[in-house]
């Protein structure tokens, strides 16, 4: 005869590959401890509100409790049969207990059950992967901080662009992973509303004390529609929508880190230990980890794209399609936090080829705009000035030559508005130091938006 926990209605035991296939408790299993510590706070409720006495709430409290040192222990090993980590913990309680732990589940539904362990696992997540956004983003800090003055092309189109330092480009990505975080903190906040007492659907009958329950789990509000409670997966979404563009601005650093390392590039020398070599050609030295998070990406994007799809045809309320949200999420989680971690160690433990970045940045006319600028502040229209520099570039290459190269002569039979001043303007140290707008290279603008950023990590 069927021995489940909600087996009462039925009069044959399940179909042992649909029961395997129903069971969650492979991956759910994880919110063990969310589970636990919201049937306590339920508990406790139980019994204050007179639903349960309070002898009973004590031996459920109590009881949780040692399931859960037990289980961190490593004395219990999870049952398939009793599907997922809900009814697993709740056998437990009623085997070493009694009837006592049959009254555990008064006035609530594993609906809005799981959507309690689910928002407090994701709160707890997002703090997880604040706390990673924040040490890459002291790690890009540091690196800009020591290279204020370090001049590197700046692209555009994969061309040379303009001058740049290596602070300006480092800040940037801070700037990304300082939205990431705004982004966990708005997940995070999306979370924060109690289910519990929501039941199934239609909330119960028992005068719970639902702000009781908050206030215990420190959650900031309750949650305002029963139906929507049980059935809502938008939390999870915020939160896997955050993963994946931080992951998308991971693997952007990760594509220029694989380009910076090739010797075409020669900025960057990743330490030994962020390579792998070649199982046949042994002067190879790959950059893998940065590969890797480049490639997760995808992964992530998955997760996303997964748990959008599953929720997109569901009716009101809970659907065991739902049960589908728990490995998307886990995994987006799990990814995007290894990615991170790899990351602050990788670009960390990286030295800089500060000569090869500054030969490149004298190549390709980065200094060309400059060149234009000076024109205009000679007097001449804009349009004038980008089309007589752009007649320029074409002798230069024709002669090959740098702007910097060429004889005041050569200079004034493109433009007689050229004077020996142009060559100090057009110096890569002048062309980054002229750009002292907020949020421009100039060392000292680099330099304020590091101190914002250390604030922010303050």
């Amino acid at each position: 005869m069927n021995k489940k926990l909600w087996g009462g209605r039925f009069r044959a035991d399940t179909d042992e590959l649909a029961a395997d296939f129903h069971s969650s408790i492979s991956f759910d299993s994880r919110l063990y401890r969310f589970d636990i510590i919201g049937s306590i706070a339920h508990a406790k409720m139980l019994g204050e509100t007179g639903i349960i006495s309070k002898e009973d709430s004590i031996a459920i409290t109590q009881g949780l409790n040692f399931i859960l040192r037990d289980i961190e222990s490593g004395k219990i090993e999870f049952c398939a049969k009793d599907e997922d980590i809900h009814m697993n913990i709740e056998r437990l309680l009623t085997e070493r207990i009694g009837d006592a732990g049959k009254r555990l589940h008064t006035g609530r539904s594993r609906n809005d059950q799981v959507c309690l362990d689910m928002r407090m696992y994701v709160k707890q997540a997002c703090a997880d992967i604040d706390t990673r956004i924040k040490a890459l983003i002291g790690v890009l800090c540091g690196i800009a901080e020591r290279h204020l003055f370090t001049v590197m092309p700046a692209y555009t189109h994969m061309q040379k662009a303009q001058p740049t330092t290596l602070a300006h480009h480092m800040t940037a990505y801070a700037q990304m992973l300082l939205r990431d975080s705004a982004r966990f903190s708005y997940a995070k906040d999306a979370a924060d509303m109690m289910p519990l007492g929501s039941g199934a659907l239609c909330a119960t009958a028992y005068p719970i004390d639902r702000d009781m329950v908050k206030e215990a789990l420190l959650f900031k509000e309750l949650t305002p529609n029963s139906m929507d409670a049980v059935s809502d997966r938008d939390f999870a979404l915020d939160f896997i929508y955050a993963c994946a563009v931080c992951a998308m601005h991971l693997s952007r650093l990760s594509e220029e880190i694989v380009l910076w390392a090739a010797g075409e590039f020669g900025f960057i020398d990743l330490s030994d230990k962020y390579c792998t070599g070649s199982s046949i050609m042994p002067q190879k030295k790959n950059p893998d980890m940065a590969e890797l998070i480049r490639g997760k990406t995808g992964r992530v994007y998955g997760d996303l794209i997964s748990l959008l799809t599953t929720m997109k045809g569901l009716p009101l309320a809970y659907n065991k399609d739902m049960q589908e949200d728990k490995e998307a999420l886990f995994d987006a989680h799990d990814t995007i936090a290894a990615c991170l971690t790899v990351t602050a160690g990788m670009i960390g433990a990286a030295s800089w080829n500060t000569k090869e970045m500054l030969a490149a940045a004298g190549l390709g006319f980065t200094n060309a705009t400059d060149a234009a600028d000076y024109l205009v502040n000679k007097g001449l229209p804009f349009r004038d000035a980008h089309e007589a520099v752009g007649k320029l570039v074409v002798y230069c290459e024709q002669q090959g030559k740098a702007i910097g190269d060429l004889s005041l002569d050569e200079l004034k039979a493109l433009s007689d508005l050229f004077e020996e001043d142009v060559f100090e303007r057009i110096s890569l140290k002048s062309c980054i130091d002229r750009r002292e707008v907020f949020g421009g290279p100039n060392p000292k603008s680099v330099k304020k938006h590091i101190e914002t950023l250390r604030k922010f990590l303050e």
